[in-house]
């Protein structure tokens, strides 16, 4: 009895608490943090870096974009927090309420894949897919819906590919009792139909895209009636229903600076749950990347230690060989959507008009790559590759059997990858650190693994053909 008061009394002080957590950090797979850890602030990388982004350019004029360009989409502390230079911006006590339902998130040792590869690699994970929508996408959709609904905005409209952004926002919403409007990338609607069960079921509209409720819609159904969608035609047809209606504004899923803020949530917990395991520096940042936001939120707190010196890792990014924006697209002015209707964006692009082959990894079928994210890669401050999806479901189905975690197709990019490095270090003989993002599971996407086990899935290449039409929409901006 004298044994176990004494231990509940141990348990009771927070620091030593904190000094056995980070003692069973050796053997533990699995590194928390505590409610009180949750990052107050979101870190904005433009604050740090050695050259301004170039801005967003108004599409009539072909000047910098001004505040008042954005307002018909954007409430106003959205589009301050878009063309903010401040280092760090509070996160609301509301979004914080929030957040604490699913926040901070783990950070996880693969060990058992690093047995299974036989590596003196030590990886790590930071798990997203323990939030409501099972992805790292509510950072986000929260203080947006927040934001719109404090300007008393009564309708949201978005896209979405796989779902992961479409969820989020129809939860967001839901919790700020907001509507919510979604177009999803035709391909995915077909593979992934419970997602759409999902939204609904948080109270959101669903529309398959290319859809006949927009111009935009219709006139791509005409050109090609079983055309797949992409992300930037959806992007079109949400666009083009919020401007018509004061009370609706758009949300976007990616891609922006305020978005990409938004997840530095993750990166901020990640430093401090390394520090935790007793991880000092790091060698290698992995992580997928479509419109951006997933692998900025992880990889913009670690270039913040980088620029300071405390750190020295290489920055990968992982796209896929179907639609390689970073690999092989070009850095140029170009429109964040299939029919022009946003502004002029300085990113690698594939091309506006470019539409994907549609691979089962649907959040990354975007022909666009984040602004802040183009510009770090143009800076060579970071590094990308292109992997093609059998590899990614191969390294899947590796991670699968030994964490026990079905990654959603996405991240699956990220891991393939990770393997890559594990093995080079399985040869060479280094203990590198490799930290990767795993942005989402794949409780929605069994019909690809299905699929892949099946030996139904293919390697979809990028297409000069379809590049070269798509190339040559890109407006000419004189710079």
């Amino acid at each position: 009895m004298h044994h176990r008061v004494l231990r509940l009394r141990l348990y009771d002080v927070p620091a030593t608490r904190r000094l056995l957590s980070v003692r069973r950090c050796g053997s533990n797979t699995k590194v928390s943090l505590d409610e009180k850890d949750l990052p107050a602030k979101w870190y904005n990388i433009t604050a740090d870096l050695p050259q301004p982004p170039p801005p967003p350019l108004d599409p009539r004029s072909l000047e910098p974009l001004k505040a008042e360009g954005m307002g018909a989409l954007f409430p106003q502390e959205l589009i301050r927090q878009e063309m903010s230079s401040d280092r760090y911006i509070g996160i609301p006590d509301e979004v914080l309420a929030v957040y604490k339902l699913w926040r901070p998130t783990p950070l996880f040792r693969a060990k058992r894949l690093e047995r299974l590869l036989e590596t003196p690699a030590r990886i790590y994970y930071k798990y997203e897919g323990v939030s409501p929508a099972g992805s790292h996408k509510p950072n986000t959709a929260v203080p947006q819906a927040f934001y719109n609904a404090k300007e008393g905005i009564k309708r949201l409209t978005t896209e979405t590919g796989a779902g992961q952004w479409g969820s989020a926002l129809a939860f967001a919403c839901s919790i700020f009792n907001l509507d919510c409007e979604v177009w999803q990338v035709r391909a995915s609607y077909d593979q992934k139909p419970h997602r759409k069960t999902m939204m609904e079921t948080w109270g959101a509209k669903v529309y398959p895209s290319p859809s006949a409720i927009t111009a935009t819609g219709r006139k791509m159904l005409a050109e090609d009636p079983n055309c797949p969608g992409s992300l930037g035609l959806a992007i079109s047809e949400a666009v083009e229903v919020a401007v018509q209606d004061s009370n609706t504004h758009y949300a976007l899923g990616s891609v922006l600076n305020h978005v990409l803020l938004h997840q530095t949530v993750i990166g901020e917990e990640c430093l401090l749950q390394l520090a935790k395991a007793g991880e000092t520096d790091v060698d290698i940042l992995i992580g997928c990347t479509g419109g951006g936001s997933n692998f900025g939120g992880l990889a913009f707190p670690f270039l913040r230690e980088k620029f300071a010196g405390k750190m020295n890792p290489v920055i990968r990014a992982v796209e896929p060989a179907a639609c390689p924006s970073l690999t092989r697209g070009v850095y140029a002015y170009d429109y964040g959507d299939t029919a022009g209707f946003t502004p002029l964006m300085k990113m690698h692009t594939l091309g506006h008009d470019f539409i994907p082959d549609p691979i089962h990894a649907g959040g990354l079928r975007y022909h666009g790559m984040a602004p802040l994210i183009s510009h770090l890669y143009n800076l060579k401050l970071m590094e990308a590759i292109a992997i093609p999806q059998k590899e990614c479901f191969q390294g899947a189905l590796q991670f699968a059997r030994s964490e026990g975690i079905i990654p959603a197709p996405e991240p699956t990019h990220a891991i393939a990858a990770t393997i890559r490095e594990a093995e080079r270090c399985r040869e060479s003989g280094e203990a590198k650190v490799i930290v990767l993002a795993l942005c989402g599971h794949g409780h929605f996407d069994l019909a690809s693994y299905e699929k892949f086990l099946s030996g139904e899935i293919e390697d979809l290449d990028y297409s000069d053909e379809k590049a070269a039409a798509a190339m040559a929409s890109i407006p000419v901006v004189k710079q």
